[in-house]
């Protein structure tokens, strides 16, 4: 009889983040200074009404956070929907439903490298590109790298820094509003509804718009390294509501300022906005708070999309899975997937914007429905909580409506986002059939300490974890 030989205990993410330092990475992510940025574009979208596309986003956005929150309740571990999917429905729709989403959040870093090159090279321009991305995303890796403490700070320092100055945006703009400039007041209902308002532009735009709300979802994967993981939920509605509202009052007072967006630049309009409503010198303060938005949105980026790699790394099997599932011992980050999106980030040197952001959104909205699909799928169906009306809208009237209104989303993003994300997901399912041996082999998942939490759960999740442990004991 022979027995194996015991096995270390596992170094694990360290749990250091309390309530609002998770809401400070999920509203870092989330960039609100991005309004400014694309204001021209999403105004002549929507016809000009851009607060309007983004209460609508908003809307959206909700009733899809309140899945994922309850969701992260039910399955404590930082793989977001991927987990969700995976336990939900089963292993190889998580994947695939983990591998659309790990396009988008795996190019977030990059496309701040990106904005940040663009931002230096206009002020340097004799000085390769190569070297303002290679020195900032060595400086976001190592911060990463040290600890999510260390990120969490520096993060809440550079967001503190871009709200005081939307703030004075704000009341900048509200001085000029009283003057006359713009529609001639702040209370005028035009920048939310006028006689050219059709839902049809509203909806496009708002499909713009969504990529603006993509952090809140990725506050989840930071659900392993929160003292108490029933504070996440709680982030994720608190992060979505105050960036909501970040987005539709600066949205509301650029809009009533600027009803037209004739001589404006679509994609860069910042500091042109900037410059017309504070001269000069604010037009200097909002640029560097734009500078401190896309850094702090690098960093929470940077620091979600490698736990979201560490636990698809801790599910799978061989060399490569083992290595991205390390967790350095000293600093207790996953190391070598932080180093990976360090290394993908080094393509910004050389890629185009336009192309990059063609590709963000298709993998989100995936996952937003699909975390919808598996609240109904969890309580509706495999705990039969529907014998209460307030069951009946909580397990399905609710995530349905957050089904159908991320599916309109869905159908409305542009022609090259759809052709690139069904590419994006046909390799996924390459990988998937080679992992797997076409199907004969079952994924494996591992959640922290394989532990299963449910709203009220007893007896049959209790079971299903025991056996999930057993499993794993056997392997």
């Amino acid at each position: 009889m022979t027995t194996s030989a015991p096995t270390a205990h596992p170094v694990k993410l360290r749990r250091s983040l309390g309530l609002w330092a998770i809401v400070g990475l999920g509203l870092g992510y989330m960039t609100p200074m991005t309004v400014f940025d694309t204001f021209g574009y999403v105004s002549d979208e929507s016809g000009g009404v851009v607060p309007l596309a983004y209460l609508f986003a908003l809307v959206v956005m909700l009733f899809t956070a309140i899945s994922y929150g309850r969701m992260t309740r039910v399955y404590p571990s930082a793989g977001s929907a991927y987990t969700y999917a995976s336990e939900t429905i089963h292993p190889n729709v998580g994947f695939l439903v983990g591998w659309t989403a790990l396009l988008d959040y795996l190019l977030l870093p990059l496309v701040n490298a990106l904005l940040l090159r663009q931002y230096f090279e206009a002020f340097f321009p004799d000085i390769s590109g190569w070297v303002w991305v290679g020195a900032y995303v060595a400086l976001i890796t190592l911060l990463n790298l040290w600890s999510i403490t260390s990120t969490s700070r520096v993060n809440g320092t550079l967001l503190i820094f871009q709200v005081v100055l939307i703030v004075v945006f704000v009341g900048l703009a509200w001085g000029a509003l009283n003057a006359g400039a713009g529609n001639g007041t702040p209370f005028s209902i035009e920048p939310l509804y006028h006689a050219n308002v059709q839902i049809a532009t509203v909806i496009s735009a708002a499909t713009i718009v969504c990529f603006s709300f993509i952090g809140f979802d990725a506050i989840t994967m930071y659900t392993e390294e929160a003292k108490d993981a029933n504070t996440v939920p709680k982030a994720i509605v608190l992060s979505l509501l105050i960036g909501g509202a970040l987005f539709f009052v600066a949205g509301w007072f650029t809009q009533s300022l600027f009803p037209s967006v004739e001589g404006l630049t679509e994609g860069t309009a910042l500091p042109e906005l900037a410059y017309s409503v504070g001269g000069m010198l604010f037009q200097i303060l909002f640029v560097a708070a734009a500078v401190a938005a896309v850094a702090a949105s690098s960093l929470a980026s940077h620091a979600s999309v490698s736990r979201m790699i560490y636990v698809m790394g801790r599910n799978g099997t061989g060399p490569i899975s083992r290595s991205l599932s390390y967790v350095h011992p000293r600093f207790q980050t996953p190391a070598v997937a932080i180093v990976l999106v360090g290394v993908v980030s080094l393509a910004a040197a050389v890629a185009d914007l336009d192309f990059i952001f063609s590709l963000i959104n298709f993998g989100a909205l995936i996952a937003f429905t699909v975390v919808n699909i598996t609240v109904i799928l969890h309580f509706a169906v495999r705990r039969r909580e529907v014998r209460s009306a307030s069951q009946i809208v909580r397990n399905i009237v609710l995530p349905v409506i957050g089904v159908v209104l991320t599916v309109v989303l869905w159908l409305n993003i542009s022609s090259d986002a759809m052709i690139y994300g069904l590419l994006w997901l046909s390799i996924g399912l390459i990988i998937l059939l080679a992992l797997t041996r076409l199907f004969r082999r079952p994924m494996r998942l591992s959640l922290e300490e394989d532990e299963v939490i449910a709203e009220g759960a007893e007896g049959e999740d209790a079971l299903l974890a025991e056996d999930r442990r057993r499993l794993d004991a056997a392997e």
